[in-house]
Order: structure tokens, then sequence, then C-alpha cells
């Protein structure tokens, strides 16, 4: 598994649990009288039988105790009845979502590579929890499930290459705008002895401008090619969002900066120029505020 199956799994995710409600709300009975072990396994059996490499199915009561065996491809395993899965994600999560749920990837005690574990919780005719029905799944299979669309891989493809030709476009203006910059400390013949205000801030200004399309490009290829994620409160499009305009506001910053001194020593009557600069940066870097803000709570919803 690489930090790439993880994203393909977060962006599937929603079709994945999706797939298994239907399944479970098409053979588990649910809210029904005098519902009992014997109703249910026989159909969790029958998910099992349609799901060709699923690990394993079994059901837990209302309090996270398991009350059947686990049935797994090759045999009946009866020590599992008795056990406490109270504090598995995969119960606690029916019981407090009271829906369907699918856990995160997490080593199989039955085979020992990374499974999902999809649970549904069954209740009585009044309302009351009864059972949790789980079923495992192979962590490979889950993937294959969440991107059974081929429209989804074969844009998923073309947007990948496409953000690869953007971004290496994008670096190649980055270092045409460095090496332009660079270029004015040696045909201005910048240097101590040399040093004219006009020629640095024209090297500043390109300098600084290569510097965040390079960011920008450097995070286009992390997360839209390579699939890395290191922040988790903010993540996707979002990251990219806040480390572009971050970059924007950083230039500004420095240009605002460099023209107070500028105009300190040039013309102070253009100092409100200066200042209006340094307003817009304030309002941006308040309004990139709010913005990670409301991101954060959405994404953590």
């Amino acid at each position: 598994m690489v930090a790439s199956d993880i994203q393909l799994y977060s962006e599937g995710r929603t079709k994945a649990r999706a797939y298994f409600c239907y399944l479970f709300s098409k053979n588990i009975p649910n809210r029904l009288p005098s519902l009992s072990q014997e109703m249910i396994m026989p159909r969790l059996l029958k998910i099992k039988a349609d799901l060709e490499n699923c690990e394993g199915v079994y059901l837990l009561d209302n309090k996270g105790i398991q009350v059947s065996s686990t049935f797994t491809k090759e045999r009946e395993i009866e020590s599992d009845i008795g056990k406490i899965r109270a504090d598995r994600a995969y119960y606690y999560r029916a019981v407090r979502e009271e829906r369907c749920s699918i856990t995160d990837p997490y080593p199989s005690l039955i085979t020992n590579d990374l499974t999902v574990t999809a649970s549904a919780p069954v209740y009585c005719e009044n309302g009351d929890l009864k059972y949790v029905a789980c079923l495992d799944m192979p962590f490979d299979e889950v993937l294959k499930i969440a991107h059974l669309n081929t429209l989804d891989n074969v844009f998923g493809i073309f947007f990948k290459y496409g953000y690869a030709a953007f971004s290496f476009a994008l670096i190649a203006i980055a270092m045409l705008l460095f090496f332009k910059g660079m270029g004015n400390f040696f045909f201005n013949e910048i240097s101590p002895g040399n040093f004219k205000i006009k020629d640095v801030f024209e090297a500043t200004i390109l300098l600084t401008l290569s510097l965040a399309i390079f960011d920008l490009s450097k995070t286009l290829i992390e997360e839209e090619i390579l699939g890395r994620h290191k922040e988790h409160n903010i993540s996707g499009p979002h990251k990219t969002m806040v480390r572009f305009l971050g970059s924007i506001i950083i230039a500004l910053s420095i240009e605002a900066l460099m023209l107070v001194f500028k105009f300190a020593i040039t013309d102070p009557n253009k100092l409100m120029y200066a200042i209006y600069i340094m307003v817009g940066v304030s309002l941006l870097v308040v309004s990139l505020a709010i913005y990670i803000k409301f991101t954060k709570l959405k994404i953590d919803e």
C-alpha cells in the first residue's frame, strides 16, 4: 500500500459505503418483529457468497459482543463467539451513526493484510438496537469497488497528465523568471559599489514571482500527481488554494515593504500607495484565515 491508495480510498469511500449499504439493506431484515440470529445469519452468508473475495462475516449483539462464529472463506471460527468488539470502529460507528458504516483500513486478524469492515445496525420493530452485522473485505477489493466506473479511471488519468503538463510548464516559467531576475545582477552590475534601487526592485519582483509560481507547481505535483498529503486538516484543491494564496501574500508583503523604503527615500508623498498595498495584504490574510476556518469545518463534518 502507498499513499496514493489511501487517497483513492478517501475519494471513493462514499461510493464504497453506498455499495455495502445497498447489500445490507437488500439482504438483511430490519425493523421487523421477532428478529433473531437465525433470521439474519443466512442472509449475511448470502452476501458473503455473492462477494467472491469477502474475508468473513459475523454478527454482534447490541452491546458489541460477538454472538456468531466468524465465517471465512475456508472455515468457521467458533472461538470468536463471546468476544467483545465494543471498542472496534465498525461497532461504535454503526451504533453512533445509526446507519451502515465502513472503517479505515487496518490489519486483518484473519489474513494479516489490510482489510476494511462494513457494518450495519439491525433494529427491532420498536426501534431498539438488536444486532450489528459485520463484513470484512480486503482493502484492494474495496478500492476496486470504490472505482467501479471506468470513466473515473479514464478521467483520473487524463487529469493527472493534464496537471503534470501544466505543472512542468509553470516550472519552466518560474525558471525563466528566476534566470531573468538573477541576470539583472550581472547586466545591471548590481553590487555594493553600484547599487540602484530600481534595478534591485526589478530583480526582487521577478524572483518573488518566480518563487510563488514554483511553489504552486510544487504543490500541484505533490498532491495531484504523486498523491502526497502532508496536512490532514486541509486537503485537495483547498490546500492548493491555501498554498498559492500564501505565496501571493508573502510576495505582496515583500513588495509593500520595499515600496515603503523606496518612497521614504525618493518620494515620501507616495507612501500612501505602499500603505494601500499593506491594507490589501491584511485583507487577504483575514480572508484566507476565514477560508481555512470554514474549509476545515466542512471537512471535519
